[in-house]
């Protein structure tokens, strides 16, 4: 059950929103569940089971009923902030809304049938532009509720190189506006917990560093490479290569030459 891709529009990997550890399990789950080109509606229903829940997730099958009912108890209120201007609503900068427009859970059956909400579908579903596409498996076993976010962050800029965050946007991806103001606080609470359960459970390993404006700590830098890399890629650059490492808005050409550099 864990060999199985998750795809996100890149939007929806920067939006601004704030999920718990089993949350964003089971938003991972549904989208997991998606076949590529698949035209999704309102009238889609997903479900997962707490056996299914407890085998992607390698939790005890107990712990997965009460998880699965937590969940459905929480998520329907959870919502996301999309930067992304309709342009049918020419002076919008975002959109917010809801993950789903409904859930329950069915305790004789010990699973929960979710349905996504309107606005989040084009995000999940038909990805023919920017998006991010990676295995469940690679973080089906973290334990922060950031691991599974700052993974999305870095392969979204493809699987090695460096990828550089203004501290309060990433703030504001995560939901922490006006949170750990103190630099010290946000690294110890949040950034280290996120690059330890990537290093110890992803198929990526990370660092970070972080560049200051005048005293304040603006930015954090993040570096990272696939495990075992030998920072030698194949001679011959193939398309597979270039789309497993292609940045947002790079043209084919243009990843083609910064690997060939990476040599």
């Amino acid at each position: 059950m864990k060999n199985v891709t998750v795809v996100k529009s890149n939007k929806v990997v920067e939006a601004g929103y704030r999920l718990t550890l089993n949350e964003q399990r089971l938003v991972l789950a549904c989208i997991a569940q998606i076949k590529k080109g698949q035209s999704l509606s309102t009238d889609d229903r997903f479900t997962i089971s707490a056996s299914e829940f407890s085998d992607m997730f390698d939790v005890p099958i107990e712990r997965s009923y009460g998880d699965l009912q937590m969940i459905a108890d929480k998520l329907y209120e959870r919502s996301v902030t999309i930067d992304d201007p309709d342009p049918q609503v020419p002076n919008s900068t975002y959109i917010r809304t809801r993950w789903i427009t409904s859930i329950k859970y069915v305790p004789r059956d010990g699973k929960v049938v979710l349905r996504f909400a309107p606005d989040i579908i084009p995000y999940i579903s038909m990805l023919e532009a920017e998006f991010t596409r990676y295995s469940l498996a690679a973080v089906s076993d973290m334990n922060s509720i950031y691991g599974i976010r700052f993974y999305e962050l870095l392969m979204q800029w493809g699987r090695f190189g460096e990828r550089v965050l203004e501290i309060d946007e990433l703030k504001a991806m995560l939901g922490l506006e006006g949170r750990y103001k103190a630099i010290k606080d946000f690294k110890l609470r949040v950034i280290d917990p996120a690059l330890k359960d990537i290093n110890q459970y992803s198929d990526l390993t990370a660092s970070y560093d972080q560049r200051k404006s005048g005293r304040r700590v603006s930015h954090i830098i993040f570096r990272f490479q696939p495990k075992g890399y030998d920072k030698k890629l194949p001679a011959k650059i193939t398309k597979k290569l270039i789309e497993q490492h292609a940045r947002p808005g790079e043209s084919y050409k243009q990843v083609e030459l910064r690997l060939k550099a990476a040599n």
